[in-house]
């Protein structure tokens, strides 16, 4: 067992040195970009909002296609992949990386590897639940999607992707502070009362 938990951790150090040395050029940006993300400003969270609603504003008013939409969100890719190695030294200066800094570096590229383990962990799943129980598999899939598909039927679909991804860029902020911990919490004493409340009533 600990021979396996030893083999994992080392895994896991290689694909975060790997992960590191991929994005080594984005470090800078990383490092703001998970600033913001964890609120550490109080006026980053309406600074996101504003940011997001001004994208999706802009989408709106163009009103693009779905090929030339997708077709201007690669170009914005490949331009920052090419771009932000080249001017992300120059604008934050690479002589001011701290020890401090690189270790932040460091526990980002480790919680994204942990992230995508988890998200290859979750798929392998499924396809586990595909073989061992195709009934509760197909059942399971035609229910999420059909919900999934009516919820896209009764809401604009600009909508339901900046609702969405306001929702994913606001999360950090929101682990950070403690807040959804706080609402699951009260969410939970509800339910146990509720529970409590049916129990006396059965009595």
């Amino acid at each position: 067992m600990a021979e396996g938990d030893n083999r994992s951790t080392n895994l896991l150090a290689a694909e975060t040195a790997n992960l590191e040395e991929q994005l080594q050029g984005w470090g800078e940006v990383m490092l703001m970009a998970d600033k913001v993300l964890r609120w550490e400003r109080a006026w980053f969270p309406p600074a996101i909002m504003g940011v997001v609603s001004l994208v999706f504003l802009t989408i709106y008013y163009l009103d693009p296609s779905v090929l030339s939409g997708v077709s201007c969100f690669v170009m914005f890719l490949c331009l920052a992949d090419y771009l932000v190695p080249i001017l992300a030294p120059r604008i934050f200066g690479s002589n001011k990386w701290t020890t401090e800094q690189q270790q932040r570096f460091h526990e980002i590229c480790s919680n994204l590897v942990k992230t995508r383990r988890r998200a290859v962990g979750w798929w392998k799943r499924l396809f586990t639940l595909k073989e061992e129980k195709p009934k509760m598999y197909f059942m399971t899939m035609i229910v999420s999607l059909a919900a999934v598909a009516w919820v896209g039927q009764q809401v604009h679909n600009l909508l339901l992707t900046y609702l969405i991804v306001t929702f994913f860029l606001l999360l950090p902020g929101l682990n950070q502070h403690g807040i959804i911990s706080k609402y699951i919490g009260m969410a939970k004493r509800e339910i146990n009362k509720l529970l409590k409340q049916k129990e006396k009533k059965n009595e």
